[in-house]
């Protein structure tokens, strides 16, 4: 994710990631271009078409484009409800790993080194192992746990599912030694029930994208209209058609390829949640807090 100042308008504009959104549409750009000029070419050199023989007219492209609109009005507000409905799951991971650490802060006496110790790591790696979860898959190695650890981590496939029963099971353990009472067993049963609920609020929003007939249909039209733009503003525009028709499908392919990224908040493009930071930002507390 990056940071920037919004207030900043040469910097936004010069931003990079512009630069990174025309290399990807590049090649559908040129092909445009290839595109229009040909039949610029054709309409305009080779069959001399002129506009009481071929009337082409922008008239209709000018409907198209705001049902067009609406479609990509759609698309963007639901790819970004997504976004920012996986930004609050995570800003609710931040505040249950937080609790959950404060509460088993005052629960266990600082005598109790070997179980606050322990508590310290297995908290972070829920959330390590949760922010992997949601991209390619967990790797131990990333993972502060030992060889016992690991190994059980290995045998299964959800791995986040695993450590919070590990730590249900420590905490049930600490119960039945008299370590907690059923009181404070009751008030960390909160905790450890709302990571496993922010979890699956994340799965929910990777398992689950907009329905196919949207998006097939959003990319059908945006092919529909600018194939045929060259057609509705040649006579009008002459070879000026070839620019116009770039920018336009520059303009509609940049909003259909960000709603893509965004729609999937939690891999590692540009505009995905930071939760590498949110990670290691809440594994920086969870030590402070358990010490």
């Amino acid at each position: 994710m990056v940071n920037y100042n919004p207030k900043t308008w040469i910097a936004l504009i010069l931003h990079s990631y512009s630069r990174h959104v025309l290399k990807t549409m590049l090649p559908a750009i040129l092909v445009m271009a290839i595109f229009t000029g040909v039949s610029c070419y054709i309409i305009l050199d080779y069959f001399e078409l002129k506009p009481s023989e071929f009337p082409g007219t922008t008239t209709v492209h000018s409907l198209l484009g705001i049902v067009l609109g609406l479609f990509l009005v759609f698309r963007t507000n639901s790819a970004y409800d997504r976004w920012w409905e996986g930004r609050r799951q995570w800003g609710g991971v931040v505040n249950s790993s937080r609790n959950l650490a404060l509460k088993l802060n005052a629960y266990l006496s600082a005598d109790n080194q070997e179980d606050r110790a322990w508590f310290a790591r297995m908290i972070p790696n829920f959330v390590f192992a949760m922010k992997e979860h949601l991209r390619a898959g967990v790797k131990i190695g990333e993972l502060d746990v030992n060889e016992a650890e690991a190994s059980a981590l290995e045998k299964v496939e959800h791995k986040p599912n695993k450590i919070s029963a590990m730590l249900y099971s420590k905490v049930n353990q600490l119960y039945k030694a008299n370590v907690l009472t059923g009181d404070q067993l009751i008030n960390l049963d909160k905790e450890l029930k709302d990571l496993i609920d922010l979890i699956g609020a994340c799965e929910r929003i990777k398992n689950t994208p907009i329905p196919y007939s949207y998006s097939m249909f959003i990319k059908k039209f945006i092919f529909i209209y600018i194939v045929t733009l060259p057609f509705g503003f040649v006579i009008t525009f002459e070879y000026f058609t070839i620019p116009t028709v770039m920018l336009v499908s520059y303009v509609l392919l940049s909003v259909e390829l960000i709603a893509e990224e965004i729609e999937d908040p939690f891999g590692k493009d540009i505009n995905d949640l930071p939760t590498d930071e949110l990670a290691k930002r809440i594994k920086k507390n969870i030590h402070e807090i358990m010490r």
